[in-house]
């Protein structure tokens, strides 16, 4: 294996290591899109193509583990990554595989643990569970599971209250990450609360809830948008703030897109737009 890049560029670079959604609303394309919005050069590891529009997954191809590991020793060799993101990773082999060769390279990760779609299709095999709870999770700087996904992880029911949520952080971080963000975006209510808890500290962020179907690649947006801000060295919590505002923004201006028939995107290029010269 080559040497590691030192992560001392001037540009700020980062990874994401993840699913293609052929629509692009979600996954590697919503990733670098993401760092684009926030002044980061980003780099793609694709580990599953998946055929998919604003409707549902109509079909998946995953990637062999040993090509997975073949584009991190590309990337991870070369360039100097600030901060690594790992979303959808399809199978316990791919998890195992992306986990072991990370476990080599130390770099901030961003670890979301992509289970299911918007849609409800399925994205991460049964098995893979065990694998990103065993692998992934003891190396990764911040997992941002939803609701169903933290309970899925401790094989418990879906958090009720706000006291359920930093009790599950609390369970998720002893499985031995850096911290826990719990995402309330699917729960009830007029508000939408996260959790952040990092071994010390529980954060609440809480942002009035949008009555909006469009959230296609939500969870994609907010854990790329941390981890575009960990490679411009932010520290974590200002990270997560941050990235909390910029996905409810997109999700407010991804209201009028008009893109599919389905869920629409987050409009995650909605500070660019803005700036567009008027035609």
């Amino acid at each position: 294996m080559m040497p590691a890049a030192t992560a001392t560029a001037r540009t700020p670079i980062a990874l994401t290591i993840a699913g293609s959604d052929s629509s692009g609303g979600a996954g590697i394309q919503a990733d670098l899109k993401v760092f684009t919005a926030l002044g980061v050069y980003g780099a793609s590891v694709i580990t599953a193509l998946t055929a998919q529009n604003t409707r549902g997954v109509i079909g998946v191809e995953t990637v062999t583990p040993a090509f997975v590991v073949a584009q991190i020793d590309a990337v991870l060799s070369d360039l100097a990554v600030g901060a690594i993101k790992t979303g959808m990773l399809a199978t316990a082999a791919i998890v195992e595989a992306v986990a072991h060769r990370l476990s080599q390279w130390s770099r901030p990760l961003v670890v979301d643990p992509v289970m299911v779609a918007t849609s409800g299709d399925a994205l991460l095999a049964p098995d893979a569970a065990a694998a990103v709870k065993r692998g992934l999770i003891p190396l990764a700087t911040l997992i941002t599971p939803n609701l169903s996904e933290a309970a899925c992880l401790l094989d418990a029911g879906a958090a009720q209250t706000e006291s359920d949520m930093v009790e599950q952080a609390k369970a998720i971080r002893a499985l031995g990450c850096e911290a826990v963000l719990i995402k309330g975006g699917h729960g009830a209510g007029d508000t939408a609360v996260d959790i952040l808890f990092d071994g010390t500290r529980v954060n609440r962020f809480a942002r009035p809830r949008l009555d909006t179907p469009h959230t296609h690649g939500t969870g994609c947006t907010l854990s790329a948008a941390v981890t575009a801000l960990l490679a411009r060295h932010a520290p974590l919590a200002e990270a997560v703030e941050k990235a909390k505002s910029f996905v409810w923004e997109g999700l407010q201006s991804g209201r009028t897109l008009e893109i599919g028939q389905g869920r629409g995107p987050v409009d995650v290029l909605f500070a660019i737009r803005r700036n567009l010269p008027t035609a």
